[in-house]
């Protein structure tokens, strides 16, 4: 795989600040103490500070290697980036952000451990139809070391974490989904979106605020008038997305949030909407593609299982053997249940016989799955592995039913959720930002981050 190919790959990633490391942690200091805009790495050269995020800085090498990542992605069609000092103002926010996330999770109790990032490590590894020592190297001739990708993909995992607890505290009660269904708010479908955001800082002034609203006016005739939506987004937009061209994906109707559901009302493919003023300043938003949705159907199976655990005292063996020896029995003519009951040490179905009960296809994982659907209705299936033990099954029956009813109220919770989820999450980010001590030294722009005049 090519460098731009892999960047691309690891982009999220890539734009998380690496964690600081011990040189970089900085003692809690009055503000006439901050750091002053060097450091000392290890091997004693001074290195700039572009950024102090609390008791935390970002060092110039960070942005630099980060911007290395973007450039990369983008060297087919480097004109859709923007000049150089406004994408290394957007790289260091998102590497700002990512610190303020990682520190808020650790004071939430976010723990990422070095299992989860070898898991994570491998399966992008895999993606990248590489093994991970071919990832080591490529990543060596990138510029980085496997240490610091380590790093980042520790923190890229926090920060999705985090995003999950505040998903998890959105409740939704049967009432609000409801009036949802009975409003017919709820639409079938999926829309693919892209997004411009001209943001507003909290607190704004007025004159900020006009500021942002002609920028956000000039961004919207240029695409408008036919210049490239993603290129423009690059540019001008202030979204943690700008970098990917704004682009936001396939969403169900549902799962896109209000204020955006508002904008598509009436929208044709293509068409991109006027400016709106929401909570985090003006959006933009264009409707690249839709498509319907028809009848949810559903096949599920039915079908018995027996289980023997690979334990210390009991070998793959021995479980083995013994699993062997109850499928023959099986297939020989006893009823499987009585043998399950006596002998299966599968918790959940062994006192019902090993009745799984009916299920889709996905319930118990893949590999149990792919076992099920390739068996016709009563046939036993070989004996096979797992973590948990050796197990075979026996296919009763298959199914396929209508499940769009359940289905519209499953898609209902899950977008009310959603729309809860991201408006505390954004919230969240906001708070972050409005709490932190964060002072920016790039060059081009003053304390706060604002362009110097003439900069």
């Amino acid at each position: 795989m090519n460098k731009p190919a892999l960047a691309f790959a690891l982009l999220t990633t890539l734009f998380a600040a690496a964690a600081p490391s011990q040189a970089q942690l900085l003692n809690p200091a009055p503000e006439s103490q901050r750091p002053q805009p060097s450091s000392v790495p290890d091997d004693g050269t001074l290195e700039r500070i572009v950024a102090v995020v609390d008791e935390d800085v970002v060092l110039k090498s960070e942005l630099d290697r980060a911007v290395g990542q973007v450039l990369a992605q983008y060297q087919r069609n480097p004109q859709q980036l923007p000049a150089r000092p406004v994408l290394e103002r957007q790289v260091l926010d998102r590497l700002i952000i990512t610190r303020l996330q990682v520190s808020k999770a650790s004071q939430s109790g976010v723990r990422i451990g070095d299992i989860e990032i070898d898991q994570a490590v491998a399966n992008i590894a895999r993606t990248n139809k590489m093994d991970v020592d071919q990832l080591r190297s490529a990543l060596a001739r990138d510029g980085l070391s496997y240490e610091e990708f380590r790093r980042n993909l520790r923190d890229e995992l926090v920060t999705q974490r985090l995003r999950q607890r505040v998903a998890q505290s959105a409740q939704v009660s049967d009432a609000e989904i409801d009036i949802m269904l009975a409003g017919n708010s709820l639409k079938t479908g999926e829309v693919r979106l892209a997004h411009i955001l001209v943001g507003v800082p909290d607190g704004a002034s007025a004159e900020q605020i006009q500021a942002a609203r002609e920028k956000a006016d000039r961004v919207q005739k240029e695409v408008s008038g036919g210049q490239d939506f993603a290129a423009v987004a690059i540019r001008s937009s202030d979204a943690q997305d700008a970098l990917e061209g704004g682009d936001l994906g396939w969403r169900r109707y549902d799962q896109v949030p209000e204020m955006f559901g508002d904008l598509l009302q009436g929208m044709s493919v293509g068409q991109v909407s006027p400016a709106v003023r929401g909570p985090s300043g003006f959006h933009i938003l264009k409707l690249v593609d839709q498509r319907a949705m028809g009848k949810q159907l559903v096949t599920e199976f039915h079908a018995q299982h027996m289980m023997i655990k690979v334990t210390e005292l009991v070998s793959a063996a021995d479980a083995e053997k013994k699993i062997n020896d109850l499928r023959r029995r099986v297939e020989a003519g006893e009823d499987f249940a009585t043998l399950a009951k006596a002998n299966s040490e599968d918790a959940t179905s062994a006192n019902g016989g090993g009745d799984m009960g009916w299920f889709p296809i996905d319930t118990y994982g893949p590999q149990v799955g792919e076992v099920i659907s390739n068996l016709k209705d009563g046939e036993l299936s070989q004996v096979f592995r797992s973590n948990a033990g050796v197990h075979f099954v026996k296919r009763l029956g298959m199914r396929e039913l209508d499940r769009t009813d359940e289905t519209r109220r499953a898609q209902a919770r899950e977008a009310i959720q959603q729309r809860k989820a991201e408006d505390e999450f954004e919230n969240m980010l906001r708070q972050l930002k409005a709490e932190a001590y964060i002072e920016y030294r790039l060059a081009g722009y003053d304390t706060k981050g604002e362009p110097v005049s003439g900069g």
